[in-house]
């Protein structure tokens, strides 16, 4: 801002305003601040100030004398130099200014000028510091200083060259302070973690995420944590099925993957398999062929035993949903004016079985409480044929053996 200085009016011509400037033979000569009175003679000077007379009444001889001239004058701001030339006076240098102690001096040719530094501005003659954050100088913080400003960035940015904006940090190139995934945001950075770990309070650290923990249906046996995954495990003899969760069972039998002597059979069971022996009828009983006992009717010791006694062996998962159908019995022949009773003569003391009769030959095997394994239970199933015709009675016997898993798959 620059103030204003009182400077010398323009010239004034004196030749003009000034009556009888020069007196005699003498002639007016203006001059920037002021005026010369030459002789007339002189051929330097031609005024145009002559008089009009002139023609008329010659002018009076010259006399032969020496004439006293006027010095040279510099104008207003000016003084003369060594070479008789006006130059230039430096007022800010001889320190003959009037600017305030609060502004600085500015010398101009014929004169000086006051203004403020950068940063201030010209008020009432005084340089007061501009606040240079009122006018958002700054992209982002400010701070003012007496004459200037000073411009900073919030965390996570940095100041560009031009000393006003900022720019953002790539906090994932500079220093990458993620301990796995780095992802940068606008003035910051967020961490990310693999699948199968989570983040943890610090938002930086990554721990292992236990999925078992989650559900107990991940898996149909075992689940087994890993870092950042975890496994379907499935116990001795079953075989994980490609669902990666649930298990099979193996056929030990079909891959000959067993140890049983070569008199013994091989049954597969869920989970494993048994040795079954053969079988061996007790007296009185014959036996008919490898599963079928028989006791003859010609031997009394027959008389209240069942004819026949038929082996069978079956496997069944533990907890199996009741009520259930698990297995089936019938007669091979139907004679007439006979019918049958079926029942469950032996083995079921914790009443889990009943027979339940669905023909006139027929029965079913129903399940009607939950069984736990690892176990095995033995059941004789009893049909009584019995015909009025001729007065006949009797009974065969199914000899159930079932192997009860100790998983529920």
């Amino acid at each position: 801002h620059l103030s204003k200085v009182k400077t010398k009016n323009p010239n004034i011509d004196e030749c003009r305003t000034i009556p009888e400037a020069c007196r005699g033979d003498m002639v007016c000569v203006n001059q920037n601040g002021g005026y010369l009175c030459i002789p007339r003679t002189n051929p330097v000077y031609r005024s145009p100030y002559v008089n009009p007379y002139s023609n008329i009444y010659p002018p009076p001889p010259v006399p032969n004398y020496p004439t006293a001239t006027r010095p040279l004058m510099c104008r207003f701001g000016y003084q003369m130099g060594e070479n008789n030339q006006c130059v230039d006076i430096d007022e800010c240098a001889s320190e003959s200014h009037q600017c305030n102690p609060t502004q600085i001096c500015i010398n101009t040719e014929g004169g000086y000028t006051c203004s403020c530094t950068e940063g201030y501005w010209l008020l009432e003659g005084q340089c007061l510091d501009i606040d240079e954050c009122r006018y958002g100088y700054c992209q982002q913080l400010c701070a003012n200083v007496p004459g200037s400003y000073s411009c900073t960035c919030n965390p996570g940015f940095t100041l560009n060259d031009d000393g006003r904006s900022c720019q953002d940090v790539n906090e994932c190139t500079t220093q990458n302070p993620c301990v796995q995934n780095c992802v940068n945001t606008y003035g910051s950075f967020l961490c990310r973690c693999d699948p199968g770990y989570e983040l943890e309070a610090d938002g930086i650290s990554c721990s292992d995420m236990d999925e078992c923990s989650f559900s107990e249906f991940l898996c149909q046996h075992q689940c087994v944590n890993e870092p950042g995954s975890y496994y379907c495990s499935c116990p001795p003899g079953y075989v994980l099925l490609d669902d990666n969760r649930s298990c099979q069972d193996i056929n030990e039998c079909e891959t000959r993957n067993f140890t049983c002597t070569t008199q013994q059979t091989c049954f597969n069971i869920q989970g494993g398999y048994k040795c079954l022996d053969p079988v061996k009828c007790e007296d009185p009983y014959i036996q008919i062929n490898d599963n079928r006992c028989m006791c003859p009717v010609e031997n009394p010791g027959c008389r209240d035993q069942p004819f026949t006694i038929l082996y069978r062996d079956m496997d069944i998962m533990s907890g199996r949903s009741v009520p259930s159908d698990i297995f089936q019995m019938q007669a091979t022949t139907r004679f007439p004016g006979a019918y049958y009773i079926f029942q469950i003569k032996s083995g079921n003391e914790g009443r889990e079985f009943y027979m339940r009769q669905t023909g006139p030959i027929s029965a079913t095997l129903v399940m009607t409480r939950p069984v736990k394994g690892p176990r095995t239970i033995l059941l004789d199933l009893e049909m009584i044929t019995v015909n009025t015709v001729i007065n006949f009675r009797g009974s065969s016997v199914i000899r159930l053996r079932i192997y009860v898993s100790q998983y529920p798959f």
